[in-house]
C-alpha cells in the first residue's frame, strides 16, 4: 500500500475478532512507532503491550476507578480486542532546547505511525483515551510514573467480517486553509 493511500483510507476499527496477534506483528508496529519524528531524538514514549489476562487487570483497575458508575461495563472494555498498546508519553522537558509541545507532537506521530502500519498490515486499530487514561488506578496497574502520562490506548486485532468502516466527515481543506504567496 502506498503511503498516501494508507493515509486516505485508514479508518478506526472499533470491533475486531478475538484471534491472537503474533508478537512479531506487534513488534513491527512498535518499530514503525519509534520511527516517528522526534526533535533532538528524545523519543518521549514507551509502550506497554497488553494481551490475555493483562487486559483483564486493566479492566479491573478501570472498574475500581468507576465503581460509582457501572463498573461491570467498563471492566470488559479492554477485552474489545486481543491486544492493546498503551502509549506512555515521557516528555523530556528537563533537557535544554527541548520544547514540551514538540514532545507531545512526537508522541502523536508515533501513534499515527502505528495506526498507519496496522492499516497497511490489514489489521483493525483504534486509538482510545478517555477517562481511563487519567485514573490513578489505571496509572498504577500500568506503572505510569511521575512526569509520564497515558497518551492513548491503541486497540488492535483482525477486523471482523462485515462492511468497511465508513469514511468520517472532514471539513474541506478550502475552509481550513489560507494561501499566501502561492
Amino acid at each position: 500500500m502506498e503511503t498516501y493511500e494508507a493515509i486516505m483510507t485508514r479508518r478506526s476499527v472499533p470491533r475486531t475478532t478475538s484471534d491472537a496477534l503474533e508478537r512479531s506483528v506487534v513488534e513491527r508496529l512498535l518499530e514503525a512507532g519509534v520511527r516517528a519524528p522526534t526533535h533532538h531524538l528524545t523519543q518521549p514514549w514507551r509502550f506497554i503491550v497488553l494481551a490475555g489476562d493483562a487486559r483483564k487487570a486493566l479492566g479491573d483497575a478501570w472498574a475500581v476507578a468507576e465503581a460509582h458508575r457501572e463498573p461491570e461495563k467498563v471492566r470488559i472494555k479492554p477485552l474489545r480486542s486481543p491486544v492493546i498498546i498503551a502509549v506512555i508519553a515521557k516528555p523530556k522537558t528537563h533537557l535544554p532546547k527541548v520544547q514540551e509541545l514538540e514532545e507531545h507532537h512526537a508522541v502523536g506521530a508515533a501513534i499515527q505511525n502505528i495506526l498507519l502500519a496496522a492499516h497497511d498490515m490489514g489489521l483493525g486499530a483504534m486509538i482510545r483515551t478517555g477517562k481511563a487514561a487519567f485514573y490513578q488506578e489505571v496509572r498504577t496497574v500500568l506503572g505510569v510514573q511521575d512526569g509520564e502520562y497515558v497518551a492513548g490506548f491503541i486497540y488492535l486485532g483482525y477486523p471482523e467480517d462485515g462492511p468497511e468502516p465508513v469514511m468520517t466527515r472532514r471539513t474541506p481543506i478550502s475552509e481550513l486553509t489560507e494561501w499566501r504567496g502561492m
